[in-house]
Parts: C-alpha cells; sequence; structure tokens
C-alpha cells in the first residue's frame, strides 16, 4: 500500500470530527450569549448553581439581579445565567401527583393547636416491657 494515500486520509478522519465538534460549540456559545443578552425584567432564568429566580433589573451590561425570594435580590454576572424558564400554563391543568398525594393525606384538623413535638413510642408498633 502507498503510504503517501493513507497519511491524508488518516489526517482527514482526524480532522474533520475536530471541526465540526468546533463548529456545534460555537454555535451554542452564540445562543448561550443571545440569551444572556436579552434577559428582561419579569423573566424567570435558572442559574449555572441551579438557583432558579425573576430577572427585576437586568439594565446593566454586565450583571443582572435576581429576585429569588421574596424580597430577597441577589446580583450575578449575566453569565452564570443559563437558561430561561418558559412559561407553561400548569395553572389550568391539575397535577396529578398533587392529586394522589392529596387523595393519600389525611384531612387536617380544624383546631387551632400546634402539633406536639414529643415522641410518640407507641406509633412505631413496638411493643415495650
Amino acid at each position: 500500500m502507498d503510504l503517501t494515500l493513507i497519511f491524508p486520509l488518516l489526517l482527514l478522519v482526524l480532522f474533520v470530527p475536530l471541526f465540526l465538534q468546533a463548529r456545534k460549540q460555537r454555535k451554542q456559545m452564540n445562543e448561550q450569549q443571545a440569551l444572556q443578552s436579552s434577559l428582561a425584567e419579569g423573566d424567570v432564568v435558572i442559574t449555572i448553581a441551579g438557583l432558579r429566580g425573576t430577572v427585576v433589573d437586568a439594565s446593566y451590561e454586565e450583571t443582572v439581579d435576581l429576585e429569588i425570594a421574596e424580597g430577597v435580590v441577589t446580583t450575578w454576572v449575566r453569565g452564570a445565567v443559563r437558561q430561561k424558564v418558559e412559561d407553561t400554563d400548569t395553572a389550568d391543568a391539575p397535577d396529578t401527583a398533587d392529586a394522589a398525594t392529596e387523595a393519600e393525606t389525611p384531612a387536617a384538623s380544624t383546631d387551632d393547636t400546634p402539633p406536639s413535638l414529643e415522641k410518640n413510642n407507641d406509633s412505631n408498633g413496638a411493643a415495650r416491657s
């Protein structure tokens, strides 16, 4: 076999996947940058740390302010925003998991006494002597 033919084919086999991977990565990076630059007030986002928050101020070029709980606002670098949470109409559709757990749990008592924090030894079913 001729080595002058094998060497270019070997190079082709090695560099084509690298080229395709770099192209895919560049496309994902451009999409991520477009997402981060399009953030507006009221958007619900998830950060790279897994924290879910609502954008309350996106007027700065490098940072964004997220409300992570009622009255708790934190400042994040725009690069830390991983994805935007899409709005779904979950209020109209009942959640089947919640309906199943509601059916299994006993009805709460209507008295206003707080639950007892004392350990009930009779609840485990073991007889004590």
